[in-house]
């Protein structure tokens, strides 16, 4: 399949630049909506693109992935509960904070998650130490979601039950994060690609000690990868933690960060 005329297409009639994706995330788009019109041929599709303001705009929506779960990745969560949050916790002092990011958070279940994991270690800890988490998207209707952290049962299935029944609430057949929880969580918009921002604006300053971002660079060309892997990096206090998604650690490896264990997702920067 030949890309190029698609992306020719949206730039030039939709100023949208989608040359940006990876080829075959963009090949598995365009094959999801020749399927969805019935059309057989590129070509047509183009054609339609280029006339059709809406097919355009759902073709661009398709771009933007917007999933995530609580715990997604059992090992990943594991190893953040066992060694890093607790290594945190332990390396912050009385007057400091503890500043996590993250990235692509959807409708803010991987911020959630952190964030019961982090108040539970403190707990029976018997510590006062403070926590801020910054959840960031370019989808505002995800991030209004997170805002409310209203939650249907098949959403936290992965949630043990013991946080569970300390962290959420169940009111009729929905479930809500406790609203102590949703305190030390900030959502916003935020675009990694924005020439214009290291980090988050609310963020003021970045210096996170923690920065997720999960299975979100796979979408992205090798060159687009780096620039945003860069970003990240900068955005990471000396010795800091960066979690990404299982398939995309061999990425990582590439850049400037090494594993905290060998065949981990779970990498520290260099200092």
């Amino acid at each position: 399949m030949c890309i190029k005329t698609i992306i020719e297409v949206m730039s030039r009639e939709h100023k949208a630049d989608i040359s940006m994706y990876e080829e075959s995330f963009l090949e598995k788009s365009v094959e999801k909506r020749l399927n969805s019109l019935n059309i057989k041929s590129v070509s047509g599709f183009s054609e339609i693109l280029a006339r059709d303001e809406n097919e355009a705009s759902i073709f661009l929506n398709s771009l933007t992935i917007c999933y995530s779960e609580f715990f997604r990745n059992p090992l990943t969560f594991a190893l953040l509960e066992q060694l890093v949050l607790p290594g945190l916790i332990e390396d912050k002092k009385a007057n400091s904070e503890i500043r996590i990011w993250s990235a692509a958070c959807a409708a803010g279940q991987e911020p959630y998650s952190i964030a019961m994991l982090l108040d539970d270690l403190i707990r029976r800890k018997g510590q006062k130490t403070r926590f801020r988490i910054f959840g960031t998207d370019v989808s505002e209707q995800e991030l209004e979601r997170a805002r409310k952290g209203v939650y249907d049962p098949d959403d936290i299935q992965n949630v043990s039950t013991g946080l569970a029944m300390k962290y959420f609430k169940r009111k009729g057949d929905k479930y809500i994060i406790e609203g102590e929880i949703r305190e030390h969580v900030y959502f916003s918009f935020h675009d990694l690609l924005d020439p214009d921002y290291i980090s988050p604006a609310s963020s003021i300053f970045g210096d996170f000690d923690l920065v997720c971002c999960s299975n979100l660079l796979f979408y992205y060309n090798p060159e687009i990868r780096q620039q945003i892997l860069s970003r990240l990096y900068l955005s990471l206090s000396p010795g800091g933690y960066f979690v990404t998604g299982e398939a995309e650690k061999n990425i990582v490896q590439k850049h400037k960060f090494i594993p905290v264990t060998s065949l981990s997702n779970v990498f520290r920067k260099i200092k």
